[in-house]
């Protein structure tokens, strides 16, 4: 059977992308950035999801971001979406075998520290796995054994806030708690996410960021903030309230993330 992988390097002979990135709710008009855009479709690749949430989309695009030529997932499968957290195992591993080093992520997430408000920039310095689900649970051998210190690479986060800087861009640097959702947390949740030391929280990144540290990627993440935690508000959370908050905020969030990976030093 042909991978995707292999799919991949049939339709696109000349592509070369060394960064992979995965596109969370409005984020995807960075794609509106790439230099003679390439799509291929998650349909025609064995073990590629389809999304079946509002606002992502179910390609990969490729072509030049800036000094890089990128491999762009328009959308990720949640956890919440089937029960499994292993997911967009086969996407992130076919980026991998394809040449990708590095995996940038992108979210909504909801805040949970009134100093990062809604509409803010965080880059993800690291997370918080309230779930313990794993996208690793039945690999063998002992790389399963996967250390998570620097998960967020920290060189990375420092050429992002060096860019943050010179585009006179605000980006806050936290740690994102992963919930698996669908539903919103409770007030009560929220308070043991502050409590343990939490910035942000949200419904996924947490298990592409397993899987492309097991495949030895580096990574960096970062949310785009739609609203304040359950209880620390008095906005009533929606899917919908989500996607409004990030369009608002699409503008700013795309054109500083075109910047960041188009000139990454890797």
């Amino acid at each position: 059977m042909t991978t995707a992988t292999e799919i991949l390097q049939q339709r696109l002979p000349a592509a070369r992308p060394r960064i992979g990135m995965i596109l969370g709710s409005g984020w995807s008009s960075v794609i509106d950035a790439i230099e003679n855009p390439q799509r291929v479709a998650y349909a025609d690749l064995p073990g590629f999801p389809q999304s079946s949430v509002a606002g992502h989309v179910s390609d990969v695009v490729v072509g030049r971001l800036g000094r890089h030529e990128v491999a762009v997932m328009g959308g990720r499968k949640h956890t919440y979406e089937t029960g499994r957290a292993d997911a967009m195992k086969i996407p992130i591993r076919a980026l991998r075998e394809w040449g990708c080093d590095v995996l940038v992520q992108t979210n909504a997430a909801g805040s949970v520290d009134a100093n990062i408000p809604p509409g803010s920039l965080m880059a993800i310095s690291d997370h918080i796995n309230f779930s313990q689900h794993s996208p690793l649970i039945g690999e063998m051998g002992n790389e399963r054994f996967v250390s998570m210190t620097n998960a967020y690479d920290i060189g990375l986060r420092q050429q992002a806030h060096e860019h943050a800087g010179s585009m006179g861009v605000d980006l806050f640097e936290g740690v994102y708690a992963w919930f698996v959702g669908p539903q919103f947390e409770t007030p009560a949740e929220i308070r043991m996410a502050m409590g343990a030391g939490a910035n942000a929280v949200g419904m996924s990144t947490v298990p592409e960021t397993i899987l492309a540290r097991h495949a030895g990627m580096q990574v960096l993440a970062f949310s785009l903030i739609t609203n304040m935690g359950a209880g620390l508000s008095s906005e009533t959370l929606s899917h919908a309230h989500t996607l409004s908050q990030a369009q608002a905020s699409a503008k700013r969030a795309t054109s500083f993330l075109a910047r960041v990976v188009g000139q990454l030093a890797i």
